[in-house]
């Protein structure tokens, strides 16, 4: 059975990447179509071909390897003048304009992407990363705001008996250890806390926040006990405490050291559940992973360095490392073998599908061709250069010739094929630890 929960995360994932890539490659259709470009492919996958079927002057297939997708427009690049390409890459860049020239049919030369407006050539190219943003908003929400995210509720899991010093390895009482102020107020686990000093709540991170801010006051807490309400006086000490966030987790100054502070302090901990959060909720969550992609990005180097070290080494994969599709694959598996509860797997499989979703739109936006963002690059750079010349009341130029940049995208193309290799190696060999 957990052999097949493993394959069921798994294909989970597969499916998830395959609609992401196929959303993706959508929102580079939609708008071509619309703005009269000629499409004669669009392919889910690479190597052979799985099934396509032609509708219209559009091919639409899926292929057998789901790690990307594309749609072929035509005239990409300006029409080649003829002359023969110069340079070490020239073999390279006469095949690019070669195969950039037979998509241009006679007759519809007026319907190739270079010809658009500035605008609308980056309308094209942003259109997928931007089905990925929506998608990654879409499924946060639902998790966020339609599920609800792993919170302490306001029903008492455990009191602690006395007050234990901040950083003691010390677990039981002594005798002489003072009685926590929930042990003194009689609460009890199963209490539900109705509201705090007057004020309702609704999770455990607003009953923290009031305890917390209230050292050395008495105040009333209202809990439902066996049906009933009951009133209690709770008089919060202070006390120097970890500061956490609303899921338990230990809050971190900017040198990542946990944040001590002196608070008010009653000693007692909440069941955990899923809280449902505010509806913007969802929105806040996708910029924080895109904030946490891109730094991921900006310092890849450095950690596919570490990948590779930890290859030769004993060291741990970093947990907040770039992952290949066999991690991502592989945790998924993880995940939905676990023992939890169904509902808690689906939770972080979503998360899990979010996450990627966030990550497909902050890598394509890398303005390197072949990726989307160096497709943008080169559309701004024509629209610089056309600006230009009008300012100048001079004769517009021609088109900018991408082709000429093939050496440096053959470049971008094999190193995002090494660094595809390295991650997937380390994923099998020495896969990140997900739960220890």
């Amino acid at each position: 059975m957990e052999t097949l929960l493993y394959l069921a995360g798994i294909l989970f994932m597969l499916v998830g990447l395959a609609l992401s890539i196929g959303l993706h490659e959508i929102g580079h259709l939609v708008p071509a179509k619309l703005f009269g470009v000629r499409v004669g492919q669009y392919m889910i996958g690479f190597g052979p071909r799985i099934w396509s079927k032609k509708i219209g002057e559009t091919e639409y297939g899926v292929k057998a390897l789901p790690l990307g997708g594309f749609i072929s427009m035509s005239g990409m690049y300006p029409a080649s003048d003829g002359k023969p390409a110069r340079g070490v890459f020239r073999t390279l860049v006469q095949d690019a304009r070669s195969a950039n020239d037979e998509t241009i049919l006679a007759g519809d030369e007026e319907r190739v992407f270079y010809r658009l407006p500035i605008f609308k050539r980056i309308i094209i190219m942003l259109g997928g990363p931007f089905m990925n943003l929506v998608l990654a908003a879409l499924i946060f929400t639902v998790l966020a705001s339609g599920i609800g995210l792993q919170q302490g509720t306001t029903t008492i899991a455990s009191v602690n008996e006395c007050v234990l010093p901040a950083g003691t390895q010390q677990d039981a009482c002594a005798p002489g250890d003072p009685a926590t102020p929930a042990a003194e107020a009689d609460v009890r686990p199963g209490d539900v806390v109705v509201s705090l000093d007057g004020v309702p709540v609704s999770d455990f991170a607003e009953t923290t926040a009031i305890v917390q801010a209230a050292p050395g006051e008495t105040l009333d807490m209202i809990v439902l006990r066996d049906g009933r309400e009951t009133l209690l006086e709770i008089t919060p000490i202070a006390v120097e405490r970890t500061l956490t966030d609303a899921s338990g987790q230990a809050l971190r100054d900017d040198q990542g050291d946990e944040i001590i502070a002196t608070v008010g302090y009653v000693g007692m901990a909440s069941q955990m559940g899923l809280i449902r959060q505010p509806i913007g909720t969802g929105v806040q969550m996708v910029g924080e992973n895109a904030v946490r992609v891109a730094g991921i990005v900006v310092q890849l180097p450095v950690k596919l360095w570490n990948v590779g070290a930890s290859l030769v080494s004993d060291t741990e994969r970093d947990a907040d490392g770039p992952l290949s599709v066999v991690g991502v694959g592989r945790i998924a598996g993880e995940v939905a073998a676990t023992d939890a509860p169904i509902l808690d797997r689906f939770v972080v499989l979503l998360s899990l599908l979010g996450s990627l979703n966030i990550a497909l739109f902050v890598f394509n936006l890398i303005p390197l061709l072949p990726l989307d963002g160096g497709h943008v690059v080169v559309a701004l750079w024509d629209g610089l250069r056309r600006g230009w010349a009008k300012l100048w009341r001079r004769p517009a130029p021609k088109p900018v010739d991408a082709t000429r940049l093939v050496p440096v995208t053959v470049i971008v193309a094999v190193a995002m094929i090494a660094m595809g290799a390295l991650l997937m190696i380390a994923d099998v060999v020495n896969p990140i630890a997900l739960f220890g």
